[in-house]
């Protein structure tokens, strides 16, 4: 199986977008196959004749697997609000079976796949399950978007406290600036970082126009534990060595 990471946020709009798409750009620049997914997407437009997610549609821009629309967005709902809301109104329920079986035909396509959450971590997809239990069936390491503005504190410890709850090791996190104007927010940051065991990859700057190389530059992948993903690292072995 491919290695790889789910990105998931400290709420809505925070950020996990750019993050997921830094992170595909960095892996395609270090030499990876690498395919971006976005299981659930709430949110979609008509566009050359097919639904598209916006989100969806930015990670595939930065991907360097290129993946069905059915793969790449196994949900696509239509209307940009809580998916388990948005599938109740076009009864299409969530089935997280599904959703994991499309995950390992991603993951047998590439060497590493970066899968995005939608909303934050425990958002619910059904009357039973959430956000979480999808990031716990595929169970790769996550990598946590904090949004730099008030109210960062608390989202981000509890958030960091519902992945140790499913078992799932975090990764790293992203401080991505939010409010361009916040008070003390490096203060912020260091207080996350006194509180958070695990590494903090970069903060983002408030981008202009945000972009998946801008986000990159502000970021150091390589704190990760393993950087390059190690399908990449043999193959890179076996070409030296050959």
């Amino acid at each position: 199986m491919a290695a790889g990471w789910f990105i998931t946020g400290t709420d809505t709009e925070i950020g996990k977008t750019l993050v997921a798409s830094a992170l595909l750009h960095a892996l395609a620049a270090s030499g990876v196959r690498a395919a971006g997914m976005k299981p659930v997407a709430a949110g979609a437009c008509w566009r050359d004749g097919a639904w598209h997610n916006e989100d969806a549609d930015l990670l595939a821009a930065s991907a360097s697997v290129s993946l069905s629309p059915e793969l790449l967005t196994p949900c696509l709902l239509r209307e940009p609000m809580a998916p388990h809301i948005a599938a109740r109104l076009e009864q299409r329920p969530i089935a997280l079976p599904h959703l994991l079986d499309c995950y390992r035909q991603v993951a047998a396509r590439a060497e590493a796949v970066v899968v995005e959450g939608a909303g934050g971590f425990c958002v619910p997809l059904d009357d039973e399950i959430d956000m979480g239990d999808l990031a716990a069936g595929i169970g790769l390491p996550v990598i946590m978007v904090v949004g730099l503005r008030l109210g960062c504190l608390n989202h981000a410890l509890l958030t960091a406290q519902a992945i140790r709850g499913r078992k799932l090791r975090l990764a790293g996190w992203v401080a991505n600036t939010v409010d361009a104007d916040m008070p003390q927010a490096q203060a912020n940051v260091d207080t996350l970082c006194h509180r958070i065991s695990a590494p903090l990859l970069g903060v983002v700057p408030r981008l202009g126009q945000p972009s998946a190389a801008q986000a990159a530059a502000a970021l150091d992948f390589t704190r990760l534990a393993a950087w390059p993903p190690v399908a990449a690292q043999s193959r890179k072995g076996r070409i030296n060595t050959a």
